[in-house]
């Protein structure tokens, strides 16, 4: 199938409701969605997802159920063989475990991590925040994890943190340091680029960030130059992957005329007020 199929729309055709109206999917179904050809294969990914809800000390069954499909055999018989319904988190854990060089699995993963993202705000809907919140939003993210990822880089052997950093820009911006961003965004020497950014551009640096850190914390890999080259390959594939999505590369995407500072600052006087 062509990647172009794999989007928002596929993920929420195989979407079943309960009559509880609880939202659920079919582990079969997110298989062959996903590309995975054999259930065994596709089990080992599920196993992963749920080790990672045993370490969070969640209930492993409030996420992954355990039920029967019946199919269809020759001479109208029928088989019962064993499925599981899956919670949107249990999707997100399994697409996060998944094989990284399937591309409908960093679909998956942006999709997954989005709606995950969506359901966490309680006072609005995503889609009714402005840009200038969305932004405020993300970069709190992005601030967050910039620092899980330190730790999981320093934990790998990494010693040369703005290098490391470096390798991860230029997958993402086709050879781009952060500070030739800097100089192509008109920045100040003491003004820091994530700052700069509007959503969209945020959201690829937020993913690239995330499955870096959460490739590392695997352990496989050791020493800068392994752990710069994992950096590097993940933003590379971020970078496809927005190609081949939308077509728009992030050094074209433009940068807002108020900074992340500036609009922090207009929400603190409109608080006094």
């Amino acid at each position: 199938m062509e990647i172009s199929l794999y989007n928002e729309k596929t993920f929420e055709d195989i979407k079943h409701i309960d009559e509880n109206g609880v939202e659920y999917w079919l582990a079969r179904e997110l298989q062959e969605i996903l590309g995975y050809s054999k259930w065994g294969n596709f089990l080992n990914v599920i196993e992963k997802a749920k080790n990672s809800v045993e370490t969070s000390e969640i209930e492993v069954s409030d996420h992954f159920a355990d039920v029967g499909k019946t199919i269809k055999m020759p001479k109208g018989a029928e088989k019962i063989i064993p499925d599981i319904m899956l919670t949107r988190y249990a999707c997100y854990l399994i697409v996060q475990n998944g094989d990284p060089r399937k591309k409908m699995i960093a679909l998956g993963q942006q999709y997954f991590a989005i709606q995950t993202r969506k359901q966490e705000l309680s006072n609005k809907e995503f889609e009714e925040l402005s840009e200038d919140e969305r932004r405020l939003l993300l970069r709190s993210d992005v601030r967050g994890f910039n620092k899980k990822l330190a730790k999981a880089a320093q934990d790998c052997g990494v010693d040369n943190f703005g290098k490391f950093q470096n390798a991860g820009y230029k997958g993402l911006y086709n050879g781009e340091t952060a500070s030739d961003i800097k100089r192509r965004k008109n920045l100040k020497k003491n003004e820091d680029i994530l700052d700069h950014m509007g959503s969209t551009e945020l959201a690829a640096n937020f993913f690239r960030i995330t499955q870096t850190e959460e490739r590392l914390k695997k352990g496989d890999i050791k020493g800068q130059e392994k752990a710069d080259h994992t950096h590097y390959t993940i933003g590379k594939k971020v970078r496809e992957t927005m190609e081949e999505i939308s077509g728009v590369l992030p050094e074209e995407l433009p940068t807002p005329e108020k900074s992340i500072k500036q609009i922090e600052k207009e929400q603190k006087k409109i608080k006094k007020k």
